[in-house]
């Protein structure tokens, strides 16, 4: 059964740090290219960051560039996204997602981060 748990988030205020983290189980993370995605009230979901299977290339939606890191940790199927600077605009329920070609995508539960004073 394939499971993806994002933990880590929370109430934060602006230009404080949170790590979300994302436990997979039930599929070769390895081979898995993963991402982050974040959905504010109202809006459509957007991408964040995303890391290739191997780790070696990651990029990063504008906004959040030069603030948020995402790393992974195949050892322990485990993707992570370092959070760092942040704003109330990043408030958003964050999702985590593996992909491997357009066949086969799995999506967690997501978990919720508010920046706010």
């Amino acid at each position: 059964q394939v499971q993806l748990v994002e933990s880590g988030g929370g109430l934060v205020q602006p230009g404080g740090s949170l790590r979300l983290s994302c436990a997979a189980s039930g599929f070769t993370f390895s081979s898995y290219a993963m991402s982050w995605y974040r959905q504010a009230p109202g809006k459509e979901r957007e991408l964040v960051a995303a890391i290739t299977s191997a780790g070696g290339i990651t990029n990063y939606a504008d906004s959040v560039k030069g603030r948020f890191t995402i790393s992974r940790d195949n050892a322990k199927n485990t993707v992570y996204l370092q959070m760092n600077s942040l704003k109330p605009e990043d408030t958003a329920v964050y999702y985590c997602k593996a992909a491997y070609s357009t066949w086969y995508v799995y999506w967690g539960q997501g978990t919720q981060v508010n920046v706010s004073s």
